[in-house]
Formats: structure tokens, sequence, C-alpha cells
């Protein structure tokens, strides 16, 4: 089933496309990718998925589902300081689903507690969220999203929610980039919720996604290079130049 589905949308910041000409669908259960150079665009698209942002051209049609939508923005001082505790950090997740009633319910506290082991930070539940690793951080934000999108104790594979991860691995060492990644596949896998990702981390995104969205920079805003499978992506001239580059970047980094 289609969740999403976007054509030839354009975003623009007064007169400035930064946008244009963007079309890709989204299905029930699947994880899109979103990569490209900084610059791009990749983060106003989520802003614009969020309803954010209203495109200044074309279309997004959302389809009705049964969950949320939960948001993992870029890492920031802010968050890095977040002054709760872990557990207190992830059931703020839950305010979303909390309508006109202020409280938070027993399904609520349920549903932090089966995040938290999900994510594999069951035992962390009462440290201060500022004392956290970056990976710890990472996954406790994850867990937080992950309860703004109406996930709970219950396993369910009928349309539970939308994740939607801006870097999630960004600034992480490569093995917990890795540990991120393999909670992302058992949350997709687990529960069969839809993620759309932005990421640089393109080793790890081919393995985690269904499909990848390659947006390029251009003189009249960014726009598509690529939208299909990995496999295509693999063997398409966008996508065996931008992995060289990676590569390439990735050797330099070392060698310094």
């Amino acid at each position: 089933m289609e969740l999403l589905h976007c054509k030839d949308i354009a975003f623009s910041y007064d007169s400035l496309t930064v946008l244009r000409g963007i079309s890709f669908a989204v299905n029930a259960g699947e994880t899109l990718c979103i990569v490209g150079e900084n610059g791009s665009g990749k983060t106003t698209l989520l802003r614009g998925l969020l309803g954010l942002l209203k495109p200044s051209g074309g279309s997004i049609e959302r389809r009705l589902y049964a969950g949320g939508i939960g948001y993992l923005p870029q890492e920031s001082s802010l968050q890095k300081d977040f002054p709760a505790t872990v557990y207190e950090a992830v059931l703020s997740g839950r305010q979303s689903c909390r309508g006109l009633w202020p409280f938070y319910t027993k399904a609520d506290k349920a549903a932090v507690n089966a995040n938290l082991e999900r994510t594999g930070l069951a035992g962390l539940s009462g440290r201060c969220f500022r004392e956290l690793s970056g990976g710890q951080r990472r996954r406790a934000l994850l867990a937080r999203a992950l309860c703004a999108a109406g996930i709970g104790e219950a396993k369910t594979t009928k349309n539970p929610g939308i994740l939607i991860l801006d870097e999630p691995a960004s600034g992480l060492d490569p093995l917990v980039q890795r540990d991120l990644y393999a909670v992302l596949r058992s949350v997709n896998s687990e529960l069969a919720i839809t993620i759309i990702m932005v990421s640089h981390e393109l080793e790890g995104v081919l393995e985690l996604a269904d499909k990848i969205l390659h947006i390029g920079e251009h003189a009249g805003g960014g726009t598509t290079l690529f939208y299909g499978s990995c496999a295509d992506y693999r063997a398409s001239e966008a996508g065996r130049r931008f992995l060289h580059q990676r590569k390439f970047s990735g050797i330099k980094q070392e060698a310094v």
C-alpha cells in the first residue's frame, strides 16, 4: 500500500528555489534513504514531508494510516544537554498521542519500556540523558521517535506509522553506526514500520534501504539524480560516482 506519493515537488525560500522536480513514492513497510551532497536540499525535503514547509510546486499525497510520525532530527547541542532522565526523554515522545488528555497513561509508559528494550537501553532508563554516549543518545532519540509514531508494546504488521530520520548516524564511529543500523533493521523487520531517512553513510544505507533517492545540486535547485532500488543505484552512473567519492573521502580522512 502506498503511503506517500510526491510528484514534481519544489520548495523555495522567498524567491530562491531549493528543490525542484522531485518525484517518488513510499509504500508501507519500506525504507527509503535519501542521499546527496551537503546543500542539495535533503533536510528541506524532510521538513516538507513533515508538513513544516509548503511546496512551491508539485503535490504531496499522504494516505491515511494507523500510526503517527516519529521524527529524529540532526543532533544539536540542545539535545546533548537535555536535562532529564533517559526514561523522561523517551516518554516525551508520547505527547503527540495525548490529544487533550494531559496525563500519561499506563499504555504510554508501557510503550516507553518496550521501545527502550527495542533500542537496547532498558538498563539505562534512569540515567541522565546528558551522560549518555553519542550512540546511546541517538538510540534514546530513536526510542522517542518510535513512541511518537505510536509504537507500543505489541508487535504489529498493520501499517504502524512512519519514522523520518535526519542523519541518525552522523558523527558516530563506524562500529556504533553499524549497531544503530542493526537496530533500524530490527525495528523495520519486527514492526513493518516505514522509514524515510537522510544519511551520508552510504554503505550502511545500501544494506538497510529498499529504495534510494539521490538528490543532486543544480543551478535551479536540487533535483533528482536517481530514484529506484539499491541494486539499480549501485549500477547507475550517479551511484558509482557517489560511492567512489565517499570511499575516497574516507581514505583521505584516515590518512590525515
